[in-house]
């Protein structure tokens, strides 16, 4: 079953939402309600007075064009690099400094304290809050490598 959603972009680029009623909202932005544990489940496609004007149930069951759309606008407003390779901490008590191989490349991060990092969905799928506000996730620390591993488990 395939969920039906009017969406577009305006010349400026702007995302809109034609609803039923043929009424046009221009700036809508796609909320996940929950992004880390279920990100294809429950989005929320909020106007830009911040309501609510459109609930989807599961995003793989829209169009292709409409979610290739939201996914678009969902990549340049998340960013949650994943954590590869710990390549070295400057310390085992906190703060520390890490220097650490992401998806995206090279990065350093300030842990603040231990409990910056959250345990989510399990024991192996981590979510670690650097100083700065940048969030960086481990989807599964068994699949680091060893040297990672053993630096990880010290904070743990």
């Amino acid at each position: 079953m395939t969920d039906t959603l009017n969406l577009s972009r305006n010349p400026h680029g702007r995302v809109v939402l034609r609803l039923e009623d043929g009424t046009e909202h221009v700036g809508v932005t796609p909320v996940r309600a929950f992004p880390i544990a279920a990100p294809a489940e429950g989005l929320s496609l909020v106007g830009a007075d911040g309501h609510e004007l459109a609930w989807v149930p599961h995003l793989d069951r829209l169009g292709a064009a409409a979610r290739a759309l939201i996914e678009d606008e969902l990549a340049a407003r998340e960013f949650v690099p994943t954590i590869a390779r710990i390549r070295s901490v400057s310390s085992f008590s906190t703060p520390s400094t890490w220097q650490v191989d992401t998806d995206r490349g090279p990065a350093q991060l300030v842990l603040k304290g231990e409990e910056d990092i959250r345990r989510l969905g399990g024991r192996t799928h981590l979510l670690i809050a650097a100083t700065d506000g940048l969030q960086f996730r481990v989807p599964d620390v068994t699949a680091l490598d060893r040297h990672s591993r053993k630096l990880l488990e010290r904070f743990l």
